[in-house]
């Protein structure tokens, strides 16, 4: 979905901007949900069925609050009520409930995860929640969002953490402590399978790049990403200007997010681009880049691009194949047993 406007100065997406941005300072009250949505009500232009998606997000916290009142959970801890909703969103998006209607039992089915475009490559809406809650079928992006929208509209919190191309859901209980919950695959993997990637560097750990717990203002940076990276799908050809700010505000929350340094890399990168286009400079030729450098405008941006990747490598972030991640992906269901924290598993019954 491109649009056509020359003006890149957009209604839909300086609202959503002004929105989380005002969550952040404290000026509007702090909604995932709002945050989330304005981002995709930015990419279709104000045309969300909002009421649908409302009224969708009632039913799954409502049939959340039934499951917690029909069921006893094996774990006795005094937190017990907030892990019971833990668990009610769980079995909502991971497990088939058989679901008692007058005389009959039907069996609710639950999302599941939709190996196609997992990255939105071809369609940005494949990332989103009003695309899960359509069609059932999501990804590491849109099912730990309606996780943690939901788990916010039942009272508990949910702190979303990142991997590389990966969002999951970690919670903390005090018989327990820390634990993941995975929810493309439905299980709960110790920390040993995210180390098994092999992409995670340590120094990444340390600087809380990844497999860290985020609190809920750098969740909002996450959906500042989101709305960049929509502005970029929407505007192909801007100027950066906008983008800038919005990645600018995401990194002044959570400096050490890759992929916002990425994207302002990518950002600073097409800047120089255009440089090098309007010098007649096309080719991309060490010499071409030497004879674009002699502008001082020019060498501005290229530093500040250098410097962000040079960032992101001291920081610990490696790039993960494409491929590579979705064999990662399945191997959690493959080796299940190898990674899965059974301590917790039977806890949750």
């Amino acid at each position: 979905m491109v649009i056509t406007v020359k003006a890149q100065r957009n209604q839909f997406y300086e609202e959503a901007y002004a929105h989380i941005d005002n969550m952040l300072s404290g000026k509007e009250k702090y909604s995932f949900k709002k945050a989330v949505l304005s981002v995709e009500q930015s990419y279709y232009q104000g045309k969300i069925d909002t009421i649908a998606i409302n009224n969708e997000l009632k039913f799954l916290k409502s049939f959340a609050e039934q499951i917690v009142k029909s069921r006893e959970l094996t774990y006795q801890g005094n937190d017990k009520d907030k892990v019971s909703k833990y668990a009610a969103l769980y079995s909502i998006i991971c497990q088939p409930i058989p679901v008692i209607v007058k005389d009959s039992t039907i069996q609710y089915k639950p999302f599941s995860y939709d190996f196609t475009d997992v990255f939105g490559h071809d369609d940005l809406p494949n990332l989103f929640v009003s695309k899960l809650l359509a069609t059932k079928k999501g990804n590491c992006n849109s099912m730990p969002y309606l996780y943690k929208i939901l788990a916010e509209e039942l009272g508990v919190d949910a702190n979303l953490a990142l991997a590389p191309n990966h969002v999951y859901i970690k919670h903390n209980v005090k018989s327990l402590g820390w634990f993941n919950t995975e929810l493309t695959s439905g299980i709960f993997p110790e920390d040993g399978w995210l180390m098994a990637s092999g992409y995670i560097h340590l120094d990444a750990i340390r600087n809380g790049m990844f497999m860290k717990a985020l609190d809920n203002k750098e969740s909002l940076a996450l959906c500042l990403f989101d709305l960049a990276q929509a502005y970029n799908r929407s505007f192909p050809s801007n100027d950066g200007e906008f983008l800038l700010k919005v990645l600018n505000k995401a990194l002044e929350v959570y400096p050490n997010f890759a992929k916002a340094r990425i994207l302002k890399a990518e950002t600073y990168k097409a800047r120089f681009q255009k440089l090098m286009d309007r010098q007649d400079l096309k080719s991309g030729s060490s010499n071409n880049i030497k004879l674009a450098l002699e502008n001082p405008k020019a060498k501005e941006i290229y530093d500040l691009m250098v410097q962000e990747y040079s960032t992101l490598y001291k920081l610990g972030y490696r790039p993960m194949p494409e491929g590579m991640y979705l064999d990662w992906l399945v191997s959690l269901k493959t080796e299940r047993n190898k990674y899965e924290n059974k301590k917790l598993k039977n806890n949750f019954k």
